[in-house]
């Protein structure tokens, strides 16, 4: 693993991370040149275009497109976003963007009801990859004094003197990247937080698909026919711009580099991935059946919750099911909310997210008391959302540093002392473990009752490419 640690100062000089801070807090006094932006950016990704391929390999592409509504040189300061397992940093800018006919650039005005004229698009940008900086400046110009101040006192500006009209230069691949002396805390207890939250959200998501809380079905087919989300985003389906990643690589057009990954996990579980989607959970672990009929559905998933005359049951696994640690995990989450236990960890995940409406609700349920489809779904949009932002605020406060501090530095920070150890060592210590094939490859830090794991994976990418990474949010 590569190591930076040069990159962290000892004499507490000004760091990226902290210039970050101070842009997201003063985000409505900064402007960004876009064009200078977009001159020196390098993609870190293989490159995708909209449409999907057909059974010949053909891109497919969608009826309609986006036009630029303010393709102006300056937009406002982005939003910055850490990587939940790598030493990465992306800033999101919005666009202004309109619909438009493929065929004849007949703008699409009205959809579902819903005025479309003007949608936001969003764009990231990489400012840090991997531990490496990847836009080496920032051209900005600045509408306030204070904010000026505040830049000027950390030394970041081009200039000391403060004047609205000009642009000032940011440098940004001189700064450490990291504060130095940042306590990063005790991770025990995180990743099983988390797990819950994944699990329960998993849940409600499989529950909630093709379900709204504002749309009739009507509209939301509309919406998908126009690649709009039940949210309004633009949501072009994507895929890569080579048919064949191997042939592109073999030809130059494309090229690799190793991204290191890092997770937490504990003891019996050795990250969040190896949790299941909600509904192959339920048909690994359960039967559903219609109650009058005692039909079995043999897909079954939970979005069959909603019927009265459906119900679950445990099912009865054959000689040959491994019972897992995961399956283990999962299983009194699934029981509870599926009222085949009443072991109250449903309504304890939900509670410390502030999903009270949908705890209250689920009892009325168990209680027999009649709820209606429409105040259930409401709820459990809203539990949906405070679920994900309780796990954001997680990442964001206690994981992300750490996944960065690593990323960075090829080392644990100062405090969590641990020997290094490879994949064959640690799963004869816990045997409970499962490993992919990169990971078998990885180190692995025990850290208290949790376990880092450090590996990395081989990613693809367009060489050369200025133009930026376009992603459309598709909640």
């Amino acid at each position: 693993m590569h190591n930076q640690a040069t990159n962290i100062t000892t004499d507490r000089n000004f760091s990226l991370i902290e210039l970050i801070k101070i842009f997201e807090e003063h985000h409505n006094s900064i402007i960004i040149n876009l064009k200078q932006l977009q001159e020196q950016y390098q993609r870190k990704s293989v490159k995708r275009v909209h449409g999907y391929r057909d059974e010949n390999g053909k891109t497919i592409t969608p009826w309609l497109r986006t036009e630029d509504i303010d393709n102006c040189k300056y937009v406002g300061m982005g939003s910055f976003e850490f990587n939940r397992n790598t030493a990465t940093i992306n800033m999101l800018i919005t666009h202004k963007v309109r619909l438009v006919k493929v065929e004849d650039k007949t703008p699409i005005i009205e959809v579902a009801g819903l005025l479309v004229n003007e949608l936001t698009s969003f764009r990231n940008y990489t400012i840090v990859s991997d531990g490496k900086v990847n836009i080496k400046s920032l051209q900005v110009k600045i509408s306030s004094r204070k904010t000026f101040n505040f830049l000027k006192e950390k030394g970041v500006l081009d200039s000391e003197e403060y004047d609205f009209h000009r642009e000032y230069t940011i440098q940004l691949d001189n700064l450490p990247l990291l504060p130095f002396n940042e306590y990063y805390g005790n991770i025990d207890g995180l990743f099983e937080q988390l797990a819950e939250i994944k699990v329960m959200s998993s849940i409600l998501s499989a529950c909630l698909k093709e379900e709204s809380d504002i749309f009739v079905p009507e509209q939301l087919s509309e919406l998908k026919k126009h690649e709009l989300s039940r949210n309004t985003y633009i949501n072009f389906p994507t895929t890569n711009d080579y048919t064949d990643l191997q042939e592109a690589l073999a030809k130059g057009k494309i090229h690799t580099r190793l991204s290191y990954k890092i997770d937490i996990g504990n003891k019996e579980i050795l990250n969040l991935n190896k949790l299941y989607p909600a509904n192959k959970f339920l048909d690994r672990m359960y039967r559903v059946y219609d109650q009058g009929s005692k039909k079995i559905f043999q897909k079954p998933n939970l979005k069959l919750a909603f019927h009265e005359n459906v119900a679950f049951r445990q099912r009865l696994l054959s000689s040959r099911t491994i019972i897992t640690k995961v399956d283990e995990f999962m299983k009194p989450i699934f029981d509870d909310f599926l009222r085949l236990e009443n072991n109250g960890i449903v309504a304890n995940i939900l509670t410390k997210a502030r999903g009270d409406r949908l705890v209250q609700i689920l009892q009325e349920r168990r209680d027999g008391k009649s709820v209606s489809k429409e105040n259930l779904v409401a709820a459990m949009f809203a539990a949906n959302t405070t679920l994900k932002e309780f796990a954001d605020k997680i990442y964001r406060e206690r994981v992300c540093p750490l996944v960065f501090y690593i990323g960075c530095t090829g080392v644990l920070p100062n405090g969590m002392d641990a020997q290094a150890m490879t994949a064959e060592e640690l799963a004869i210590e816990y045997p409970h473990l499962q490993f992919s094939k990169s990971e078998q490859q990885g180190r692995f830090f025990t850290v208290g009752n949790s376990i880092i794991s450090v590996y990395n994976k081989t990613e693809y990418y367009t060489p050369g490419t200025k133009s930026v990474n376009c992603s459309h949010s598709t909640n």
